[in-house]
């Protein structure tokens, strides 16, 4: 609602935020939203759809890929569906979730790994609280090795915020974070976006390709423009 007269038109859209978060701070995060989107864009406030293609290519065998994990959102399904898509996918992928016992193993899975190209994942690490030392170490000085690491090899963590990870890690590691997406907007752009949806097996498969993929784009359109 616009504020009664002179008001209106005398304050500017800041000062009108602060008589806002006055009279109902509970309004105030939709307001800075839209104050964000008037003056800047909406690409501000709208988070970009997860991009695992773009972290990777900035990675290198001795970078580790760091998944920052939220509630409600497991990257494991989309990692492995992307290593397949890279050839990495089967033997190519070992994943361990470490645990009391799992860090001797997980080293071990790593230097093989290294010597042969192949990609390994660490689950939970903000489980294994003692062995994060360990972990730093292999990050430092284990696949830094140019002799012993193939180019193709790839370490790839997941863990919840925790004040024990290695903080050397994690400033020259790559960060993700995928968090479960936030209003009906965003679900359904992260449908059409992600399989199946977008799968063209999805589209060869339907009996009616043409009326279901022009539902599709058509649906599409309409909420790329809302």
């Amino acid at each position: 609602m616009e504020l009664p007269d002179p008001w209106e038109n005398l304050l500017t859209d800041f000062q009108k935020l602060l008589i806002l978060r006055c009279i109902r701070p509970d309004k105030i995060i939709p307001a800075v939203q839209q104050f964000v989107t008037d003056k800047m864009g909406p690409t501000y406030i709208d988070p970009p759809t997860f991009d695992l293609q773009h972290s990777y290519m900035g990675s290198t065998s001795n970078t580790p890929l760091i998944f920052v994990l939220s509630s409600g959102a497991d990257p494991l399904a989309l990692l492995m569906k992307f290593a397949e898509e890279k050839d990495m996918g089967g033997i190519n992928l070992q994943t361990i979730s470490l645990g009391q016992g799992q860090g001797p193993i997980a080293r071990k899975m790593i230097e093989k790994a290294a010597e042969e190209g192949t990609w390994v994942v660490l689950q939970n690490c903000h489980l294994a609280t003692s062995w994060l030392t360990e972990l730093e170490h292999i990050c430092e000085e284990v696949i830094t090795d140019p002799e012993k690491t193939k180019s193709s090899f790839r370490l790839w963590l997941t863990s919840y915020p925790s004040q024990d990870f290695p903080v050397s890690v994690l400033q020259y590691g790559i960060k993700m974070t995928n968090e479960p997406p936030k209003g009906l907007r965003a679900n359904l752009l992260k449908s059409y976006l992600s399989d199946p949806i977008c799968n063209p097996t999805f589209f060869n498969g339907c009996n009616k390709p043409k009326v279901g993929f022009f539902y599709c784009v058509s649906a599409f359109n309409k909420l790329i423009s809302v």
